[in-house]
């Protein structure tokens, strides 16, 4: 079965990426093509990188256990989503640093983006940042993407979209990461 994993990039009190990927998760757990699991960053909480070599290098010997962890757990899927906010027209710290730590785990895996903001362009660029990441990762940075506007405005207070339509999106955007999974 393929396994894909949600990952909500931010650890920010009051942040929306987990209103956000829960959402996600509870749209795409009942495919029958593959698992999705929902990784939080918060319960990752991977020093900052400062190991004597580049992730490339160490083919797995990390200083830090939690690290190794990290690694062990994102080998495991064969693709991903990035929910990442736009925080003064970037991604964030936290997962420019989850995404550096390691390098062979993300290669030749297929990658989209939900990005959101509170304003009125989504996470256009935060997404276009990633992108430049991902190549260097040798991940499979995929075209659909979704970019929600006034990200507040788009959930109920029990998680639900207002928007139908954001579901068929989000299936979309799965059905084109299950295509680019290269068989292992």
């Amino acid at each position: 079965m393929k396994k894909i994993a949600i990952i909500i990039g931010s650890t920010r009190q009051n942040r929306q990426g987990e209103r956000v990927g829960q959402w996600a998760h509870a749209v795409l757990k009942s495919r029958t093509d593959c698992a999705v699991d929902l990784i939080d960053l918060r319960d990752w909480p991977l020093p900052f990188y400062a190991e004597p070599a580049s992730p490339s290098a160490l083919h797995g010997q990390y200083s830090h256990p939690i690290a190794t962890q990290w690694a062990a757990t994102i080998a495991q899927y064969h693709g991903f989503i990035i929910v990442t906010p736009e925080y003064n027209h970037g991604y964030s710290a936290v997962l420019k640093n989850a995404l550096d730590y390691l390098y062979q785990e993300w290669n030749h895996k297929p990658v989209a983006c939900i990005g959101y903001s509170s304003g009125n362009s989504g996470a256009i660029r935060a997404i276009e940042q990633l992108r430049q990441v991902f190549i260097e990762l040798q991940m499979i940075p995929l075209q659909p993407e979704m970019n929600l506007c006034s990200v507040k405005q788009l959930f109920d207070e029990a998680g639900n979209t207002v928007d139908p339509k954001l579901a068929d999106r989000l299936q979309r955007v799965v059905d084109s990461l299950i295509e680019f999974i290269i068989p292992q």
